[in-house]
């Protein structure tokens, strides 16, 4: 697909982890630079074999980073695309399934790592983070990988996976019409 002159609008990218896929659509509107990024570097292959490194329960659940690949060297929750996304920060609130783009103290120092809040809402990021798409399907997926057991990490939070989950790959395609539950509608065959 070809991302420059594709309506990003209409498009979905299928988030192939180990526990399951979770269906993803954007909001290009709202966060143009971070939609395109976020795809760009999906369709690169950046995202592949990535592990969900920081899982907070009815909270949520972060990746996207570099260093979480399997032989990577460094701390994972410090690497990033060799470049930065200055904020787009929208009116789209932190709800269950948002995806919304990471980053360190710097409204401005956004790159690769995202996540997505399980928390019904999670009012203290609105306005803050960057809100650049929502879960369509797969929120059982979300769902199973935010009840894994967590360590205390060296910040002294809980929420070091003690089980590895990965992002297999992502896969960039039309996105699909759906139902009011959130699954591809099935098309309505005229041969009946």
């Amino acid at each position: 697909m070809d991302l420059d002159t594709a309506d990003l609008a209409a498009v979905e990218a299928a988030l192939v982890t180990d526990r399951g896929t979770m269906v993803v659509t954007f909001f290009p509107e709202q966060a143009p630079k971070h939609v395109a990024s976020f795809l760009k570097l999906a369709q690169d292959g950046f995202y592949d074999g990535v592990a969900v490194h920081r899982i907070v329960r009815n909270f949520m659940i972060q990746t996207g980073c570099p260093n979480s690949k399997q032989g990577a060297s460094g701390v994972p929750g410090t690497g990033g695309p060799g470049y930065r996304v200055e904020a787009e920060f929208n009116d789209i609130p932190h709800e269950r399934g948002i995806l919304s783009m990471a980053r360190a103290a710097d409204p401005n120092s956004a790159g690769s790592q995202f996540f997505i809040v399980h928390a019904e809402h999670a009012p203290h990021l609105d306005g803050q983070y960057t809100v650049f798409g929502k879960v369509e399907e797969g929120l059982d997926v979300l769902d199973e990988i935010a009840s894994i057991e967590c360590a205390f990490g060296p910040g002294g939070e809980r929420s070091q996976p003690t089980e590895r989950v990965e992002i297999q790959r992502i896969e960039i395609r039309e996105r699909q019409q759906r139902d009011g539950d959130g699954e591809a509608a099935a098309d309505e065959g005229a041969d009946s």
